[in-house]
């Protein structure tokens, strides 16, 4: 049982399908600033040799994601809005914030971003707050970024699923998926297994599977920027929620 208490009033997700011609941007946004030191100088030191401009994007993108792991600590806050320079400064991040941190990052290296909208299941948080389940959300709103690996707009994107490989590529010999319990978030799964959230995978029939097709209530499109999609659809719980619980959830390690 969930509860759609905590949620937003009068918001139409599910069918919507906004945004689908979303084209990009490396403007800085008011989540994603990038422009502040503080982001910027995750990109020092990072100088990739590559044969072509693609395999150097992503591998820049890679070492941007391990100092991320290291930099912000996982933690529940529910201020997906949080702007980056101010989560950087805090040293702790939910997963939606730490995924914005990395889309802040690509658009300093001058790779454009775009997110995906995807409204998820709250039962996918149970093994998480197993007491607790009266209170989780019963639908989840995940911005899931996308990077532009060309210049022109009509240029193929990477969802960030496969920013360190093919999900066929990554589930390939899995030997644990994710689990979406314990201390492994979405945003240190990603670059180990698959997060497949259309069911596009042919995962392994043992252990925890790499499909996660089943909790997508609605594919909302995609988005210029994360900032279009919250403006567009609102967060996950709705302002009062968010006020009382961040107190709390935003200083709990997630475990």
């Amino acid at each position: 049982m969930t509860s759609s208490l905590l949620t937003p009033r009068r918001r139409s997700r599910v069918g919507t399908t906004g945004g689908v011609t979303a084209t990009g941007s490396t403007a800085p946004t008011r989540i994603l600033d990038w422009r502040d030191p503080l982001v910027t100088s995750l990109l020092d030191g990072i100088d990739v040799a590559a044969d072509s401009e693609t395999v150097r994007r992503i591998e820049t993108l890679r070492h941007a994601h391990r100092r991320i792991t290291g930099a912000v600590r996982p933690v529940y806050s529910v201020q997906d809005e949080r702007p980056v320079s101010e989560v950087l400064r805090r040293g702790r991040g939910s997963c939606s914030q730490r995924l914005a941190v990395l889309e802040a990052v690509a658009r300093a290296a001058g790779v454009a971003t775009r997110v995906r909208g995807l409204l998820v299941d709250g039962a996918f948080w149970y093994p998480r707050f197993p007491r607790l389940r009266r209170i989780v959300p019963d639908q989840v709103l995940l911005a899931w970024p996308e990077f532009r690996l060309g210049d022109a707009p009509s240029t193929s994107w990477l969802a960030v699923s496969e920013l360190f490989g093919s999900l066929g590529e990554l589930s390939a010999g899995l030997d644990a998926g994710f689990t979406n319990s314990g201390s492994e978030t979405l945003f240190e799964a990603l670059s180990r297994t698959a997060i497949d959230w259309d069911g596009a995978t042919l995962c392994p029939t043992a252990g925890a599977g790499c499909d996660l097709s089943a909790y997508v209530l609605a594919d909302l499109g995609h988005f210029d920027s994360r900032d279009e999609l919250f403006a567009r659809h609102g967060q996950t719980l709705c302002p009062v929620a968010r006020v009382l619980a961040e107190p709390v959830m935003g200083r709990h390690r997630a475990a």
